[in-house]
């Protein structure tokens, strides 16, 4: 495999988890609702200063890291898109006898659509973070996505 092959893996690897641990906290408050934008802010700054800390980062770094809390949120954004209520969106497509297949492939466009577009600033502010890792850094990232807790396990 060519490095560059190797490297978007990566990032695709490091955004889909970035994605994936932010949306996972976005959706533990069902019964109340989506996130507040204060409980998003701070569920981001514990994510950062853990990152920050686990990997001691300097201020440059931890600027690019922030860079890139920023733009995965921006796309979390997105993807939300202008509903309120996600799963009400979702259950109206069970609604009827029938399940409403022109509503979902309209919705799956839409959120396909947002992860197209954002999608290059992410990977392009996931890359200037790895990049600016040293390679102590880089290897404990690497190791860290090795374990089945990753970054939010309690090690």
């Amino acid at each position: 495999m060519t490095p560059w092959i190797k490297r978007s893996l990566m990032a695709f690897t490091g955004v889909a988890i970035a994605v994936g641990g932010l949306a996972a906290c976005g959706s533990r408050h069902h019964a109340q609702g989506p996130m507040s934008p204060e409980k998003i802010a701070e569920v981001r700054g514990k994510v950062v200063n853990r990152i920050t800390s686990k990997l001691d980062l300097n201020a440059e770094q931890q600027q690019k890291l922030n860079l890139l809390a920023d733009k995965v949120q921006a796309q979390r954004t997105a993807m939300i898109g202008q509903t309120t209520n996600p799963r009400a969106e979702m259950q109206a497509l069970v609604s009827g006898d029938k399940f409403d297949r022109a509503r979902a492939l309209n919705l799956l466009d839409e959120k396909t659509r947002a992860v197209q577009v954002s999608s290059p600033d992410v990977i392009n502010a996931l890359a200037d973070f790895y990049d600016s890792l040293n390679p102590t850094q880089q290897t404990e990232v690497r190791e860290r996505m090795q374990k089945r807790g990753g970054w939010f396990s309690r090690s």
